[in-house]
């Protein structure tokens, strides 16, 4: 059986019929083709699959599609206002210039874990990152990059304040 849903994904209103068993994560993947948002555990322990509902982080492998309908939903894919690096979201462009990834699985989840955080703490101290970051895992790196990537981001996202 079949339920309607109507939900907003990167301030675009979407209303499809969906199965009550489909995962948030495979809405956005496989019927909106939002591909950035990655499933790694599905278990919710790694982060991979992270995107902001309604402003918030949550693991999107968790919820069914229908416990989104009549919310906003921002993925990674929303970040950005366009395709030029000019464009690009302050955390984004932290990541970029500080190195903050290596095969980027992780990347899209820590960048969607990490932009309330940083709303909330414009000037995390290295510590406050870190523990922000413990939700998310990555295999690649040793998370210095990581971590230098999220205070160069926060620069920006100061300075873009200002």
């Amino acid at each position: 059986m079949n339920h309607p849903i109507t939900l907003t994904v990167n301030s675009v209103s979407y209303s499809r019929s969906v199965e009550a068993r489909l995962l948030l994560s495979d809405f956005l993947r496989h019927d909106l083709e939002l591909t950035g948002t990655h499933v790694g555990c599905e278990h919710g322990v790694c982060g991979a699959c992270t995107v902001l509902l309604d402003g918030a982080p949550v693991r999107s492998c968790l919820l069914f599609a229908v416990q989104a309908n009549g919310r906003q939903v921002m993925t990674v894919e929303g970040l950005a206002t366009g395709p030029k690096p000019e464009q690009m979201h302050p955390l984004q462009t932290g990541f970029w210039e500080a190195h903050g990834l290596q095969c980027g699985y992780c990347t899209p989840g820590i960048l969607m874990s990490i932009v309330p955080f940083l709303e909330e703490n414009p000037e995390p101290s290295e510590a406050e990152i870190r523990e922000a970051l413990s939700g998310n895992l990555c295999r690649c790196t040793g998370y210095q990059k990581i971590v230098e990537a999220v205070q160069v981001g926060a620069r920006l996202m100061r300075e873009r304040a200002k």
